[in-house]
């Protein structure tokens, strides 16, 4: 397998990174369909190619809880309900959460007292929740709306190319 690496200089826009990120993806994806091979190196791919981050994973629907799966980073916290923090709204709304400073966000699960800022994007098949992808960061206000869009991206890709039973 051949896929190309992350290698974005510091001009690159966060577009370019983003669309790097994706076609890099897609080739680790590259005939592989288990999910959670797939979502193990995306985290990696992920930890070593955006700056700032902290943690970098998967949390994936049980059927009653959002539980820890693949990541980069710090310990994390194991199982998270659907009614608590980010992820958890991220994962009962359907919808990509960018939270600039979780301190202020009501509800949040401090897994990291350093995490400052965190993006979270659901991972659903039709109607049906798999997990959602959870970023963080030790900086106020690192993610925007960019980040929003090529992470949806990237989760589209791994959504596309795996399993999921």
């Amino acid at each position: 397998m051949e896929f190309k690496t992350i290698d974005a200089p510091a001009t690159s826009s966060k577009p370019e990174l983003y669309a790097t990120l994706h076609e890099s993806a897609v080739a680790l994806f590259s005939g592989e369909r288990n999910a959670i091979a797939n979502a193990a190196n995306l985290s990696a791919l992920i930890w070593h190619s955006l700056p700032d981050l902290n943690w970098a994973g998967f949390y994936l629907w049980s059927g009653k809880d959002l539980v820890l799966g693949p990541f980069q980073g710090k310990i994390a916290c194991v199982r998270i309900d659907l009614d608590r923090g980010v992820c958890g709204r991220a994962a009962s709304e359907r919808k990509t959460q960018v939270v600039a400073d979780v301190h202020a966000f009501p509800g949040h699960i401090a897994c990291d007292p350093d995490s400052r800022s965190e993006i979270v994007v659901p991972l659903t098949l039709g109607e049906r929740l798999l997990g959602v992808l959870d970023l963080d960061s030790p900086h106020t206000d690192r993610f925007d709306a960019v980040d929003a869009q090529g992470l949806e991206a990237l989760v589209l890709a791994w959504i596309s190319a795996s399993d999921h039973p």
